[in-house]
């Protein structure tokens, strides 16, 4: 576990994450605190990633659930595996036979079976989904809750109460409470508008596009065969881009995807032809690439991005 703040930042940088005073604060506040995070911000500014090298830092598993429309409790939770439990039934058949040999009607029958649900419905065939997965662990997880604005509200409230009481409830077994409590990150993009019931259990963290210097940083970080000069034209290209209303302006991904490639074609400067042939790495629309391209060679604000 982290120690401090400043252990927090050391250990999250040993990982290739740069992270901020006011994000080494939230994750500090987050352990001892034993609260959730709540980190909304752009697509591809690194949230999930923060997940990702928090489990590492610490040397904890990951569990991750992506959320979609349409996510349910099952699917998140648990389900019973059935094939096996029909598998199972097949092998038990003569032991079936027996205890069901003296019953003369279905209801009968019914109530002898339930007398043995225990054989059925038991941890032999509960198939845990990432939620149960991280309750029962047997060591502290972090459990990553991703694009939760993406799931559909029912999913949200039902969530609630995980992130309460850290238990569940499994009709045929009981409560489930966690061995640990694991250490929860969940990540919006702000597509809709969180319940206040979810926002106050969790620690606020806002993560936004880095500065020019920030993102510098961590180009050279990740990206160390790309030359000092060309990695500064690359960012302030970067960062004029996400300054013109685009439809999607490029995330950080997107600007070290981009790095890498101009490394792969040994690129000397990012002169108007380079741009021209790669834009497509930063932008994935068109009519965003045609208004970059418009914009980038009027010979105006993005005279100091690129040579012509």
């Amino acid at each position: 576990m982290f120690k401090n703040i400043a252990d927090v930042h050391s250990r999250l940088g040993s990982q290739q994450y740069i992270a901020s005073d006011e994000i080494s604060t939230v994750v500090y506040l987050a352990q001892s605190l034993c609260k959730p995070i709540l980190a909304e911000g752009p697509a591809g500014v690194g949230k999930t990633e923060l997940a990702k090298v928090w489990a590492k830092a610490i040397g904890a598993p990951l569990v991750r659930l992506q959320c979609y429309e349409g996510l349910d409790e099952s699917k998140a939770l648990y389900e019973w595996e059935y094939a096996k439990q029909m598998l199972y039934t097949q092998l038990l058949r003569d032991t079936l036979h027996n205890i069901l040999g003296d019953v003369t009607s279905l209801a009968d029958a019914a109530k002898r079976l339930a007398q043995e649900d225990d054989v059925f419905f038991s941890d032999n065939f509960l198939l845990p989904r990432p939620l149960l997965m991280a309750l029962t662990s047997d060591e502290p997880v972090v459990l990553l809750i991703d694009e939760i604005d993406r799931a559909d509200v029912e999913f949200e409230a039902f969530l609630l109460e995980v992130l309460s009481d850290f238990q569940v409830t499994v009709p045929e077994l009981g409560t489930i409470a966690a061995k640990h409590q694991p250490m929860v990150l969940l990540t919006s993009n702000n597509t809709r508008e969180l319940s206040e019931a979810l926002k106050r259990r969790c620690l606020f963290l806002y993560v936004d596009y880095p500065t020019l210097e920030d993102e510098l940083n961590i180009v050279r970080l990740k990206v160390p065969a790309l030359r000092p000069e060309l990695a500064q034209q690359a960012v302030a290209v970067v960062q004029q881009l996400r300054n013109m209303d685009l439809r999607k302006v490029p995330s950080i991904s997107e600007t070290l995807d981009w790095a890498r490639a101009l490394v792969t074609l040994n690129a000397r400067e990012i002169d108007e032809k380079t741009l021209n042939n790669t834009l497509t790495v930063l932008l994935k629309y068109e009519s965003d690439i045609a208004k970059a391209r418009r914009m980038m060679g009027d010979g105006g604000s993005a005279r100091g991005g690129y040579s012509r």
